[in-house]
């Protein structure tokens, strides 16, 4: 089934939809969530995407990023892929919004009016595979480090998101 992004002004009007790959070829701005889980610990969770996404593959990100569907709000979408993605249901509050524009290889470019969704999180998971390869919690000092000796592992997006929110906590 093709999947349609919802294309936005800087101010999230609603400009008309298009294919999403469509609009990553383009470098379009569209309406997308982040989601950052913790564990007890504190420690943040990442997932590796899958080797089969068209791209960023075998790339570790944050918990869960996607698009929102047409008439779905923002939070109903970041439930809807944390669900369909980790396999689990999740609190989740909504932290901020800003917009990026991200080079990801390929000819392919992430232009994202990115609302930031956070919560908490500690017990198992039933991974999709065709999407996530494998998660792991990270304390925010190791993950700093590994982006710094190794930031080919991360894709570009979640680098920016990351900075992102580190300046609103």
């Amino acid at each position: 089934m093709e999947e349609l992004v919802v294309l936005v002004n800087p101010e999230d009007n609603v400009l008309g939809l298009m294919e999403k790959q469509q609009a990553h070829i383009n470098g379009l701005l569209h309406r997308a969530f982040s989601v950052f889980l913790f564990n007890d610990k504190g420690e943040m969770l990442l997932q590796k995407r899958a080797s089969e996404k068209y791209h960023s593959p075998n790339q570790w990100t944050n918990a869960v990023c996607s698009h929102p569907r047409n008439g779905e709000s923002y939070l109903e979408g970041a439930k809807r892929r944390v669900k369909e993605e980790l396999g689990i249901e999740a609190e989740l509050s909504e932290k901020f919004n800003f917009i990026y524009k991200a080079d990801v290889g390929g000819g392919l470019w992430e232009h994202e009016l990115d609302h930031v969704f956070v919560g908490n999180y500690d017990a198992d998971f039933a991974l999709n595979k065709e999407e996530v390869e494998e998660v792991k919690y990270i304390s925010m000092a190791d993950l700093d480090k590994e982006i710094s000796n190794n930031p080919e592992n991360f894709t570009e997006w979640f680098k920016i998101i990351l900075e992102e929110y580190k300046h609103h906590f």
